[in-house]
């Protein structure tokens, strides 16, 4: 059986999936691959297990759970989150992480292109002009630095559905984003990703203990995402309910008047 999963092919045959990349994404299936191994070593069992890499295809073992998304993610699941994301960012040693490569689309490259799309944002409404005018005001006078930087192996990727729950414990796929990264913003990005509201509210950031830096950094790091989301939610897409898109502009909203 073959799935077209965006960026890549998932043959499954019994215990083994298969992982073709299809679209050229530079350096996704290296990182996958880099992924699986570091997790092998430092963090067993927290996801697949590499079996062999050529030519952007890689192998692993495939793992038993059912996806968090679209469950009723209720304490004990969302507690077993945390969890196995505590283990993830703490696994691969300082000395490790420092040699792993930044994974993509960090922080300032994100703003970036986020500036990009709303300079050409059109019309949409009322109310979702003014969160693409006010994301402009807000990112023309950003100013974050680097206050409450902690460097940690990020996955990359906050959609909920790679997070697997087999009523004991969660493990984690789909490293194609992966990388070197910083706590706070791959809080960022689990916490905005549409998959985490979208079908009832999911506070995972809340469950870290953070610094005073931090915590003014995840903020800052978060009204980043909301502004990701409203642009990838404006063109709307039979995937999420309707009335995704304007959920997302009151998101926008509120986080820039916080």
């Amino acid at each position: 059986m073959a799935d077209l999963v965006y960026t890549h092919v998932l043959d499954f045959d019994g215990d083994v999936v298969t992982k073709r990349y299809v679209d050229g994404k530079p350096g996704a299936a290296e990182r996958e691959w880099r992924a699986l191994t570091l997790l092998a070593e430092h963090a067993s069992g927290l996801s697949p297990r590499p079996i062999a890499f050529e030519d952007g295809v890689v192998r692993m073992t495939r793992i038993a759970g059912v996806p968090l998304r679209g469950l009723a993610v209720e304490e004990v699941p969302l507690t077993a989150m945390a969890e196995a994301l505590t283990e993830l960012y703490e696994a691969v040693p300082p000395g490790v992480l420092a040699a792993v490569p930044v994974r993509p689309w960090q922080a300032e490259a994100l703003a970036g292109q986020v500036r990009e799309w709303l300079d050409a944002w059109r019309p949409r409404g009322p109310r979702a002009d003014r969160a693409v005018k006010e994301g402009l005001r807000w990112l023309a006078g950003r100013r974050p630095g680097e206050s409450g930087v902690r460097p940690v192996f990020g996955a990359g990727d906050g959609n909920l559905a790679n997070f697997l729950w087999d009523g004991a414990r969660v493990r984690i796929v789909d490293f194609e984003d992966s990388g070197r990264s910083d706590l706070v913003y791959e809080l960022a990005e689990l916490s905005e990703h549409v998959s985490m509201w979208v079908d009832g509210e999911v506070e995972i950031a809340d469950r870290f203990e953070l610094s005073g830096p931090q915590a003014r950094r995840l903020r800052d790091c978060r009204r980043l995402q909301s502004l990701v989301w409203l642009f990838l939610l404006s063109h709307d897409s039979p995937r999420n309910p309707p009335g995704t898109f304007d959920r997302q502009v009151e998101r926008v909203l509120r986080s820039l008047e916080a």
